[in-house]
């Protein structure tokens, strides 16, 4: 018996290397904890795992406890050995595990604040024939992005550190929205993680 509820795979994008966060590179964003004691990234994770079955999770070389961190949040993981090129190698990564499904929710590893309701109806947007579809509050479009199978082969082609931006602008996008400022709230410094 099948047991999986959506066909969309989620990408949680772990790779970046956070100088914003910590220029000296000692302190890891994503492994930092919030006030609830979740690590970044694992509470990123987990969000993204309460609405899809599948989470791919890629992140930089050499960074074990994240994957650990990742693993234990029910994540597929997967290592970018080109991932200093920027987003878009992250995202061809995701893509090479989970380039079979019929669409993918693509989310940043330093956004734990986005509300399970947001993530469930962006699937649910790409479920019922949306292409690209985007969250907006308060007027102001933010993250994660979801993509339906349709992009698939414009999402390999992506390079850089763009993401998909490239995409946003030069497709119909489907904007839906919520009642969630953690779709504009990243970890960039120490402050952000209150």
């Amino acid at each position: 018996m099948n047991t999986l509820r959506s066909p969309i795979v989620g990408i949680l994008l772990a790779a970046g290397r956070g100088t914003r966060f910590d220029p000296a590179g000692q302190q890891d964003k994503l492994l930092q904890r919030l006030s609830g004691g979740q690590p970044v990234a694992g509470q990123s994770a987990r969000n993204l795992k309460a609405v899809v079955d599948r989470v791919v999770a890629v992140v930089r070389p050499g960074q074990q406890q994240l994957l650990q961190v990742l693993q234990d949040a029910g994540c597929e993981t997967t290592v970018c050995l080109d991932a200093d090129q920027g987003m878009a190698a992250s995202l061809q990564q995701g893509l090479a595990l989970a380039g079979d499904a019929q669409g993918w929710l693509i989310a940043l590893a330093d956004m734990p604040f986005v509300a399970a309701d947001t993530l469930q109806k962006l699937r649910d947007a790409v479920e019922q024939g949306h292409d690209i579809v985007v969250p907006t509050f308060e007027g102001r479009r933010g993250n994660p992005v979801a993509f339906s199978r349709h992009h698939l082969a414009a999402l390999r082609q992506l390079r850089g550190d763009e993401g998909a931006r490239s995409l946003l602008a030069n497709f119909p996008v489907h904007k839906v929205e919520v009642m969630d400022p953690g779709i504009h709230r990243d970890i960039d410094t120490p402050g952000d993680l209150a």
